[in-house]
């Protein structure tokens, strides 16, 4: 095995306390001899998502040598709610250690600035790789191989069972539900996200009418995993977005059938095909689904897009938005999106809950009527958020997961971070608050003069009726909080730190395999050294005047199996992106290194 640096691991610690361990606090030393994957995670993060799913496999092998710790480091304010905290792990079906670091404590001590990020700590308490974003796996099952065979030899890999707990289960009709949709008849048909299932409930919203879905994960005819969005379609079929089988699956709720439309069934990786035969296509993480202009839109939250599907010639193809994650209007084909999660047709407006980015944007056709243009309603950017009513460019909200169209033109809003409900009116270009007091909602339809919200942490759907006049809340304002990095005026080197995995090499047979994207927040920062490159390191030029700021990086690298017997080698994209709060100062760092994959030797 390669030499690696001999760095201890910082102890582990958190406020929010331990989840998944019978309330028992752990301790490195408790781990001692065995291997340690600390996994650094926030639920908001759909690339943390994606990594929780990549690790399942590894979690299961491997159950006897390996412990896999998830540090929750929040992003958000709701994010740090402890009860928020224990409901994302038990959502997203997390089956080990949790710590809830509210204040960002382990984060810091591990030097992270990234989620997701992955630290592997050895038998013997040292840290011994650090991958930052998705697509990492591979070389941590080959980093954990290496690691048991070497400590079995050495006698110091202690096997046996983990410290993880089960929760006790809860009996409730529906489980951390995620979208719903009115069928013809009046009743409701919801996604029962964690259990895996569709449920269709009465006209009440309350009685079960039947279960559809084994209950198991899985792409059968008899199984989803982790479903989401739901769309009518013309021919009174359901649309579903199976959104951790990274496939559309379509419904007849009449015989209830279920048939796989689009997808392969594993995730988009940059490189693949992005239009095409929507069975050969690889899609990534669909999140909600809208029926608009003669074609099935998907926010595709995975890369921070929308596709369109189109049943009459079976085809998927990218719609709007260029896989960079941020808030840029402007041509389809050059907006930048982050986390589309929810989607309604409006006329000639698709609008968009824009996640992470805290947004309400929608989409029209273009002058010349052959394309589409984005445009925001409300919203600033990755880092700003809150709760704030008023004119819609002062508006503030927190995390929204999705919008319904109503009657009169405007749009509610399920502001999910801020438990509330809230209406965008594009007619006074005012943001108000419809509801509050709900818990994370994450959907809404109509039913009637009533608006029927899907309350996915109370594990219900919750009607209400559309009030004359908006309610009116305290305005709340965040900032993400994380502290900024010192850097020197002028110029500024920017490293991205990435080592192939142990037995690959950059997969170089089609060109470069590697690229950066940098820009900032504000534009300004940037004097030199924004777009896109080759090269994963870059000489920048901050601007005079301007002492405060975010750097974005975006990073990725393909490596390949490397060994001459290998006729067919294996290959791995790993990408992240960064948002890196900067302070302009003298006496600040001439150089920001950021680890892909490996170890930063500063």
């Amino acid at each position: 095995m390669a030499s690696r640096a001999r760095v201890r691991a910082p102890e582990l610690i958190g406020k929010g306390g331990w989840l998944n361990t019978g309330d028992k606090e752990l301790t490195l030393s408790d781990l001692r001899g065995r291997i340690v994957v600390l996994d650094f995670w926030t639920f908001c993060c759909v690339n943390c998502l994606h990594v929780l799913d990549e690790l399942r496999a590894l979690e299961e092998r491997h159950r006897d040598t390996v412990v896999i710790i998830g540090v929750h480091s929040p992003k958000f304010v709701h994010e740090a709610e402890h009860q928020a905290v224990v409901d994302a792990v038990e959502r997203y079906e997390v089956e080990h250690p949790v710590l809830d670091d509210p204040e960002l404590a382990t984060w810091k001590q591990y030097a992270v600035r990234a989620w997701p990020t992955l630290v592997v700590i050895d038998p013997e308490g040292y840290v011994v790789a650090q991958h930052a974003g998705e697509g990492h796996a591979h070389a941590i099952e080959k980093l954990v191989e290496e690691l048991e065979a070497a400590h079995t030899a050495k006698g110091t890999l202690r096997r046996g069972d983990g410290p993880y707990v089960p929760p006790e289960p809860v009996a409730t009709d529906l489980r951390f539900p995620g979208k719903a949709v009115r069928l013809p008849h009046g009743g409701f048909l919801v996604s029962d996200t964690t259990r895996h299932q569709l449920v269709e409930l009465a006209a009440d919203g309350e009685q079960v009418l039947r279960r559809i879905g084994s209950g198991e994960r899985g792409l059968t005819p008899d199984s989803f995993n982790e479903p989401q969005g739901l769309a009518l379609l013309p021919d009174g079929r359901v649309a579903v977005a199976d959104t951790v089988n990274h496939a559309l699956r379509v419904l007849d709720p009449e015989s209830g059938t279920l048939e796989t439309v689009a997808g392969t069934g594993t995730q988009w990786w940059q490189g693949s095909p992005t239009s095409g035969p929507a069975r050969e296509v690889a899609l990534s993480s669909p999140w909600d689904l809208a029926w608009w202009r003669d074609r099935l839109w998907i926010a595709m939250a995975g890369v921070h897009q929308l596709w369109t599907y189109d049943p009459a010639t079976g085809t998927v193809e990218v719609a709007a938005g260029t896989t960079n994650e941020g808030l840029v209007d402007g041509p389809a084909a050059e907006a930048w999106f982050a986390q589309p999660s929810g989607l309604a047709a409006s006329g000639e407006r698709l609008w968009v809950a824009d996640s992470e980015t805290s947004a309400v944007r929608w989409v029209e056709p273009d002058e010349s009527g052959d394309g589409y243009v984005v445009r925001t309603a409300a919203g600033t950017g990755l880092f700003d958020f809150g709760h704030r009513d008023g004119p819609a460019g002062q508006a503030l909200l927190q995390h929204p997961l999705g919008v319904t169209a109503l009657p009169d033109g405007s749009v509610a809003v399920a502001d999910t971070y801020n438990h509330a409900l809230r209406r965008y009116d594009p007619a006074s270009g005012e943001v108000t608050t419809l509801a509050t007091d709900l818990r994370e909602p994450s959907a809404a339809v109509l039913a009637g003069d009533d608006i029927v919200v899907v309350e996915s942490a109370r594990h219900r759907l919750t009607r209400l009726r559309l009030p004359e006049e908006a309610v009116r809340v305290e305005a709340v304002a965040h900032h993400t909080r994380r502290a900024a990095t010192p850097v020197a005026p002028g110029a500024l080197r920017l490293e991205v730190v990435f080592q192939a995995p142990a037995g690959q090499k950059l997969d170089t047979r089609y060109g470069p395999s590697t690229r950066l994207l940098v820009s900032a927040t504000p534009p300004e920062l940037l004097a030199e050294g924004a777009g896109a490159g080759t090269d994963l390191a870059r000489d920048l030029v901050l601007a005079d005047g301007v002492t405060e700021g975010v750097l974005h990086v975006s990073a990725m690298a393909a490596s390949c199996d490397d060994a001459p017997d290998i006729e067919y080698p294996a290959c791995h994209v790993h990408q992240q992106d960064w948002g890196v709060p900067v302070e302009v100062s003298e006496g600040g760092a001439a150089r920001l290194g950021l680890v892909l994959a490996g170890l930063d030797a500063e």
